[in-house]
């Protein structure tokens, strides 16, 4: 062996020896996070007229987990349960907002709606995004997918044609976890470590400073219900 290909070895075996592990949570532990149990308390509240209570299944969401490795992988193990109690939190009020504070638990029809009541248009003049004839881009999934522009974007990330067939996300769970998903890396994910209330000025600002102090309870209360599932604290500034 040359003295240059000695060195090199040398070298790879000496920056192997201080390498410093990471304490990320790979895409795999969410699945050890997001239990079965978990996952299923929460569907449990849905009622039986809920048509979300047979479509968002937790295989759907780790198999479209698999498309964001990042998700739940922030820094720590605490802040990546964080994450992950953050995202539930939303998700559990997006698709219930039929809440009810009994004892300072959550209790109302969680993982009930798949798609929106109030079924508007929400067409945005959009040159890269134009809305296809006859569509309607209103709230679809576990985050409740909004506008033209999202669902163009969300669809080119995600190998859907969100323009030409959005209901496509009120059909396939895995492409409705994808957008749940999309939405939250793209916009929320940043702010994370801010604290659960910039979070939810992310998801709906509209219902900080006072414009909607239940609904801004409420996703607090899941926050922190989450947290205690997870064995963690909530951290700071956890409301807005």
């Amino acid at each position: 062996m040359g003295k240059l290909q000695l060195l090199s070895a040398t070298l790879a075996i000496f920056l192997s020896a201080i390498a410093i592990p990471t304490t990320f949570v790979d895409a795999v532990a969410v699945g050890s996070v997001v239990t079965p149990a978990f996952f299923n308390r929460i569907l449990s509240q849905a009622g039986t007229g809920c048509k979300g209570k047979t479509f968002y299944t937790r295989a759907a969401l780790l198999t479209a987990a698999r498309a964001y490795p990042r998700f739940g992988n922030l820094d720590t193990a605490l802040w990546s349960k964080r994450e992950i109690a953050a995202f539930f939190a939303h998700v559990t009020h997006e698709t219930g907002r039929k809440v009810l504070l009994v004892h300072d638990v959550c209790v109302g029809a969680d993982f009930c709606y798949v798609e929106e009541i109030a079924r508007n248009t929400y067409c945005s003049p959009s040159s890269q995004y134009p809305c296809a004839p006859g569509k309607k881009y209103y709230g679809r999934g576990p985050i409740q997918l909004t506008w033209n522009y999202n669902y163009g974007a969300c669809g080119k990330a995600n190998n859907f044609d969100g323009l030409k067939n959005p209901d496509i996300v009120a059909k396939n769970a895995v492409i409705a976890w994808k957008t749940g998903l999309w939405f939250w890396m793209k916009s929320v994910r940043p702010v994370v470590k801010q604290g659960f209330g910039a979070t939810i000025r992310r998801v709906n600002g509209g219902e900080c400073n006072g414009g909607s102090p239940a609904a801004v309870a409420a996703r607090v209360k899941y926050y922190r219900a989450y947290c205690r599932s997870f064995g963690i604290t909530p951290g700071p500034n956890i409301s807005c």
